[in-house]
């Protein structure tokens, strides 16, 4: 192969410019792999871990690994004084761990590989071993390998010695009979005088594997002590209780002990270097267990932390009590000292270690306290009254790093509006004032920081409505001064503020503040920044203003997918700009405004399609504007419904035929029915608004709200109609009851539920006090809808953007040879349907939710029946089989039986969903279809014709299974 065809063929597997099956790309590394040049058969070789990523099925790999496994036994007759080759295999190997257990025929594999295990060269075993504590994850209980590591532990080479070391710790880790066997040899090993120091460093770290049983761990424990009193030079120290943490959190029964060791050097001993090991040992046990921590372990962590002369270890400490005080950890230490005596909170080391720290001149330390004092704050309100030290510890480290560009002072801002939007958030009477000061903070501040003010600014105004009107005047001033110039942070700022300012407005924009914005733009804004301004504005619910910017940078890009995007989001807001201008009790001007929204969203569904691609579908984005469209013209349709009580009333006869008929809902004429067809288009509405939400798992937080409030209003809507017409006595509202106390995230939300909570007051009044059906039910429905549209719609983040991408990959076997072509079974016999599955992952894997196992849904249906005509039993025409399979390393396998007793051809649908961590499920797909054709067995067939010979009609076949 030579090196422009690697290089075009890496770019390919690296790349996707040019797609290449897998066939392919075997046959191209084929090729590599035969060259008699070294330099192309070990290019050949780093290509795969590429390819595993590209094609990741097992099929794929098991071919690659048999080009690898004849490589190997190429490498070994003809180029065996060379480990470079060798060394390249193993490379591979580390790098594509998640995909050995996809190896079928591990055997053979092992088999090849083992072989150089005898090999004369030192150097050649070393790899060898350290390929196979690669491979221990597939082959734990492998006794030839577990006998080689132990011969090789003996040996003269440090190479080779070394090899064994890290082959024994990944075995240790796989199997407990191999831990078992290898531990007295470690120990003695360890133990031994004749064992160089540098080695014994290097085995001690293999003790904290030792954790399969308690007799284990506990003869481990013994010797790492040992060790520790034994051996006090600083290395020994620090390997010996590094490993001992880690056996302890891995053990869990010790970590209390080990709290306190760790806890004790840190205290008595003075080498800086125990004291850092012992520092961060202590964070891991912090997140690993808090619940363990007493209040004796954190006390004495403050004292030392209150003693110590370094700023570096004070840091340390301080990170290990941030942790703590987040937990429940935070608790324990203010619950009660010994006697029970309850200890003034201001008086206790923590508080005052927090108060100092605050102020403190090294940055990172200060910011360290203000997390400490927050989290304290926010934990303890019965106990510690601490909000005003928190937001003047923050409001000076504020003004300290406001005006630093250096990275060390923007991550303390950072650290530090962090700390007080979460305070905030638990106290929110505290908000008014810490606006004021951010506000007036900004004009002195440097660009990157007004963006992190910015951006704390815009966190504290969702969650809690304290930007007013009165401060757009000082924020529309210092846009004016950010857009003097056109540097990267600049651009930056330009949409932070404008966030901030869409925040404040409260979904209308004045025409002022509109022009100033438009102006600014014009002379410095680049069209990505005038495009994430605009985005911005559609998500506050500022329409008018997010259509002009649309319209002004849609003829700004190069591609007719990108324009026909922002095509369709200009008429969007059009169409929100639309339903902004309903007045109260204007139920004609209703219409039209829900018509001429409706010309738009056409428009702009029209377009959106348009921009979509196979490799960005835009699903959900289509999805979401066709369930806006049927819940716009539902709400048309309800008016119209109402509106026909005035046109067409309920006949004279009306209680004369409800009598008769016994339907009271006959007293209200022909309005009942039509009531019945919007209540249940309105439920429909909300089982697809379900749906949506059920599918987007990859959406963010706030999206999934959204489009739960869309629900929401649906079924309000139903639950009105219902209310007020079709059956008043069984109406219930004690279900809504809790509709008030939803904690809301955002301005879009408070509107919401203020609409919702006015609905059903409204509605349960009305219900008590007047009898079905008149103008006063009808127009109490119109209202509802006039207030649900004049909510500004808000398009959450991920209509624009998707920061999680999860995605699954399903292969069948058997497969069809073509698509077309069915999968012959005979009928007596039952089909072994063999799932793989492979899940994919974007750049920030599990951001918002991960996968914890996958559901695969199996069924069939039966298409055309090619038997005789007879009754067939229900249960034997489908095939429904449900399995839940958890995937390891993203991969996961499994098998059905399925039935196709019945001659004929079959549709099989293999659909896929996600479960995660929360046990809730998600229907994300694939969903796969394949086609699966029934015929007789040749016996039956044979049979069959001998019957109709003779004359005789051959009796219904009945079907036998076996069993595979």
């Amino acid at each position: 192969m030579s090196l422009s065809t690697a290089r075009s063929f890496l770019s390919e597997a690296c790349y996707g410019e040019q797609e290449l099956d897998a066939n392919s790309a075997l046959m191209e590394l084929d090729k590599g792999l035969r060259s008699g040049k070294l330099g192309e058969q070990c290019e050949a070789v780093v290509l795969f871990p590429k390819l595993f990523q590209k094609y990741p099925f097992p099929i794929l790999i098991n071919s690659l690994y048999c080009a690898t496994n004849i490589f190997i036994n190429r490498s070994l007759f003809l180029f065996s004084s060379n480990n470079f080759l060798r060394l390249c295999v193993l490379k591979v190997t580390q790098q594509s761990e998640k995909h050995l257990e996809k190896i079928l025929n591990v055997d053979e594999f092992v088999k090849r590989v083992f072989s150089v295990i005898h090999s004369n060269d030192p150097v050649a075993r070393a790899i060898t071993l350290r390929m196979l504590g690669s491979l221990a994850s597939i082959i734990p209980e492998r006794k030839n390998a577990h006998h080689s590591i132990r011969q090789s532990l003996d040996s003269h080479d440090n190479v080779e010695v070394e090899a064994a070391i890290f082959a024994a710790a990944s075995f240790s880790a796989q199997s407990k009979d191999f831990a078992a066997g290898i531990c007295n040899k470690v120990s003695e090993m360890i133990q031994g005088l004749d064992t160089p120091v540098e080695l014994k460093l290097k085995l001690i770290p293999m003790l904290q594997h030792m954790h399969h049983d308690a007799s284990l761990a506990s003869s481990s424990r013994e010797l790492l002590q040992h060790l520790v009193n034994s051996y006090p030079s600083t290395p020994m120290v620090i390997v010996s209780l590094h490993t001992f943490t880690q056996l302890a959190a891995s053990s869990l029964i010790d970590i209390p002990k080990q709290l306190q060791l760790l806890l004790q050097y840190l205290k008595d001993d003075p080498r800086k270097a125990v004291k850092r090991l012992a520092v961060n040992d202590l964070k891991l046990l912090a997140k690993k267990a808090p619940h363990l921590w007493i209040r004796e372990n954190t006390q004495v962590l403050c004292e030392c932390a209150l003693t110590i002369p370094y700023n570096s270890l004070k840091l340390g400490m301080l990170a290990v009590l941030a942790t703590l005080s987040g937990t429940i950890a935070i608790k324990q230490y203010f619950s009660n000292v010994g006697g029970g005596s309850l200890v003034p909170p201001r008086l206790t080391d923590l508080v005052k270690l927090a108060q100092e720290c605050c102020y403190h001149s090294n940055l990172a330390v200060a910011a360290h306290g203000v997390i400490v004092l927050t989290n304290i704050a926010i934990s303890c309100p019965e106990k510690v009254q601490l909000e005003q030290d928190t937001v003047l510890g923050v409001e000076s480290l504020l003004m300290l790093c406001s005006q630093d560009n250096s990275p060390s002072a923007q991550a303390t801002l950072k650290t530090a509006l962090t700390s007080l939007v979460k305070l905030l958030k638990s106290r929110p009477h505290l908000s008014q004032s810490a606006v004021e000061f951010l506000l007036g903070q900004l004009h002195l501040s440097c660009d990157s920081s007004r963006v992190l003010m910015c951006h704390a600014l815009a966190a504290i105004a969702t969650h809690l409505p304290v930007l007013g009107d009165g401060m757009l005047g000082d924020l529309v001033d210092l846009y004016r001064v950010a857009s003097h110039s056109s540097t990267d942070k600049q651009q930056e700022l330009l949409v932070s503020l404008a966030t901030v300012i869409f925040v404040a407005s409260q979904s209308s924009l004045s025409a002022e503040v509109k022009t100033v914005i438009k102006q600014q733009l014009e002379n410095v804004a680049n069209g990505w920044t005038v495009y994430r301004i605009a985005r911005q504005a559609s998500r506050m619910g500022c329409h008018e203003f997010s259509s002009e910017l649309y319209q002004c940078v849609r003829t700004r890009v190069a591609s007719e997918h990108f324009y026909f995007w922002l095509s369709s989001l200009k008429e969007f807001s059009q169409a929100e700009q639309c339903l902004s201008h309903v007045e109260d009790g204007d139920y004609s001007g209703a219409m039209s405004a829900i018509a001429e929204a409706l010309r738009s969203y056409q428009k702009g569904i029209a377009s959106l399609t348009a921009a979509s691609t196979p490799l960005s579908p835009l699903t959900f984005q289509c999805e979401f504007i066709k369930l806006r469209i049927d819940t716009l013209q539902a709400l048309s349709q309800l008016i119209c419904t109402c509106n026909s009580l005035k046109t067409s009333p309920p006949p004279a006869i009306a209680t004369t035929i409800a009598l008769t008929s016994g339907n009271e809902l006959q007293r209200c004429g022909r309005i009942s029915m039509q009531m019945k067809v919007c209540m249940d288009e309105f439920r429909s509405l909300a089982a697809r608004y379900a749906d949506l939400h059920q599918s987007s798992f990859d959406a963010d937080y706030a999206t999934l709200r959204n489009v739960e409030l869309q629900q929401q209003s649906c079924l309000l809507v139903s639950h009105v109609i219902e209310a007020l017409i079709l059956d008043p006595q069984a109406a219930s509202f004690q279900e809504y009851g809790t509709v008030g106390s939803v904690q809301t995230e955002s301005e879009y939300e408070r509107r919401m539920m203020s609409v919702f909570n006015h609905v059903l007051e409204e509605a349960e009044s009305l219900t008590k006090k007047h009898p079905p059906v008149s103008h006063l039910h009808t127009s109490c429905l119109c209202d509802a809808v006039i207030a649900l549209l004049k909510v500004p719609l808000s398009f959450q983040r991920y209509f624009f953007q998707k920061l999680q991408s999860t995605s699954i990959k399903l292969a069948l076997s058997p497969s069809p040879r073509t698509p077309s072509e069915p999968i012959p079974v005979q009928n007596t016999q039952q089909l072994t349907l063999k799932v793989e599955g492979v899940v994919q992952h974007g750049s920030t894997p599990g951001l918002f939710r991960k996968i914890q196992s996958v559901c695969l849904n199996v069924t069939s249906v039966l298409q055309s029946k090619t038997g005789p005509d007879y009754k067939i039993p229900l249960d034997t025409k489908t095939n429904e089989i449900k399995q839940r399979v958890e995937p390891h390393n993203d991969y996961f396998s499994t098998q059905f039986l399925l039935n196709f007793s019945i001659l004929g051809t079959h549709t099989v649908t293999v659909e896929a969903s996600v479960v995660d961590e929360s046990g809730i499920e998600w229907k994300t797909g694939p969903k796969t279809t394949v086609s699966v054709k029934s015929l007789e067995d040749p016996y039956s067939q044979q049979l069959r014709h001998q019957l109709q010979q003779g004359g005789a009609q051959p009796a219904p076949q009945r079907s036998t299974y076996t069993r595979f």
